[in-house]
C-alpha cells in the first residue's frame, strides 16, 4: 500500500483557539490518537487509510494548550496490532497518559505485561465495517479472557444499527466495557426514540462506560466548531446530555484528536472543548466527566 496520504484527508487544525471553558484541574482527554510519524512507526500494510502524521509531541502540546492534564491514547486501526507508536507516546508522557491497545488472540502473557507496564489498560474491538474486515468474535473472546487478569477493559467501537446483533456477544465478555462515541447514534432521530432508548437500556444492563465524544463525527446540521462558534453541534447535545444525566459516574470525554477520517470539516479543538459545558451543564457533572471518572478507570491507584 502506498505511503501517500489518503486523498481528501483533512489534517488536524494547526492553530486551535483558546477555549472559553476552563476545565477542572486534572482534566483528562480520554480519547485521542497518535499517528506515526510514519518514518519512525510505519503504518500497517492492511490499513484502510493513510493519515497525516500526528506525533506525540503535537498531542501533548494540544493537551497543554487546552488546559488538560492527561490523555488516554487509543490505538488507531492504521497501525494495526503494532502498538509501538502508542507505547512510545505512553513512555514519553511521564505517567500522564494511559493507553488502549490492539492485540491479536495469539498475544502472549509477556507482551501483555509489557504493555501494562507501559501504561496500557484496555484493548479496542472495532466493529465499524468501513474500517475493518469481518470481526471474528471467537478471537475476541480469547483476547478478553487473556486481559481479564490484568484488570483491563474492552473499548467497543460500533454503529447504532449493529447493536442488536452484537449485544449478546458484548454482554458475554468477562471484562468492563467502554463504548466509543455513544455508539454512533443517528442524531436525525429523536433521542427518546427506539434506537437510542435501546442503547441506553444496553448501557444500564451491561454497566458499560460511555464516551460522549465526537460530536463533529455525529452531527448532521452542526454548526461546526469553527470560526468562533461556541455552541457547536447542537443536534448532538440532547443525546450526550441524556447519557450524562443517566450515567453520571460512567461517562468519559475526549477530543478524538487528530480526528481521523473526517470528510466534511476539521474542528477547532479549542471550540471543541467549549462543547463540554453544553453536555455537562453543572460543575459536578463536569468534574465527574473530565476528572473523577477517567481517573477511576485509568489511574485507580491514585484514588483515595
Amino acid at each position: 500500500m502506498s505511503t501517500e496520504v489518503t486523498p481528501g484527508w483533512l489534517p488536524w487544525h494547526p492553530n486551535p483557539s483558546e477555549p472559553a471553558f476552563t476545565p477542572p484541574e486534572g482534566a483528562v482527554d480520554a480519547h485521542c490518537h497518535v499517528f506515526g510519524p510514519a518514518e519512525e512507526f510505519p503504518f500497517a500494510p492492511e490499513r484502510k487509510y493513510t493519515p497525516v502524521d500526528a506525533a506525540k509531541e503535537q498531542l501533548f502540546a494540544l493537551r497543554d494548550h487546552l488546559g488538560l492534564a492527561r490523555n488516554v491514547i487509543v490505538q488507531a486501526t492504521c497501525h494495526g496490532s503494532d502498538n509501538s507508536a502508542l507505547v512510545d507516546a505512553l513512555r514519553a508522557s511521564g505517567g500522564r497518559a494511559r493507553g488502549v491497545a490492539s492485540v491479536g488472540p495469539e498475544v502472549t502473557e509477556d507482551e501483555l505485561e509489557r504493555l501494562h507496564e507501559a501504561g496500557v489498560r484496555g484493548v479496542r474491538f472495532n466493529f465499524v465495517k468501513r474500517l475493518v474486515d469481518d470481526v471474528p468474535t471467537e478471537a475476541l473472546t480469547t483476547i478478553a479472557a487473556k486481559i481479564a487478569p490484568l484488570g483491563w477493559h474492552v473499548v467497543l467501537y460500533f454503529e447504532a444499527p449493529d447493536l442488536p446483533d452484537l449485544e449478546e456477544f458484548f454482554r458475554s465478555l468477562p471484562v468492563p466495557l467502554v463504548i466509543d462515541h455513544m455508539g454512533r447514534p443517528d442524531v436525525t432521530e429523536a433521542p427518546e426514540g427506539p434506537e437510542f432508548t435501546a442503547f441506553l437500556d444496553f448501557v444500564a444492563r451491561s454497566g458499560a462506560w460511555v464516551k460522549v465524544s465526537c460530536p463533529e463525527r455525529l452531527t448532521k446540521t452542526g454548526p461546526a466548531a469553527l470560526d468562533g462558534e461556541r455552541h457547536a453541534y447542537r443536534d448532538v447535545v440532547p443525546f450526550a446530555r441524556a447519557v450524562v444525566d443517566a450515567f453520571p459516574d460512567r461517562v468519559l470525554w475526549g477530543t478524538d484528536w487528530p480526528h481521523p477520517n473526517l470528510t466534511d470539516h476539521m474542528p477547532d479543538d479549542g471550540l471543541l472543548l467549549d462543547h463540554v459545558p453544553q453536555i455537562a451543564v453543572t460543575a459536578e457533572q463536569q468534574q465527574a466527566l473530565l476528572v473523577d471518572n477517567p481517573m477511576r478507570l485509568y489511574w485507580p491507584e491514585e484514588q483515595a
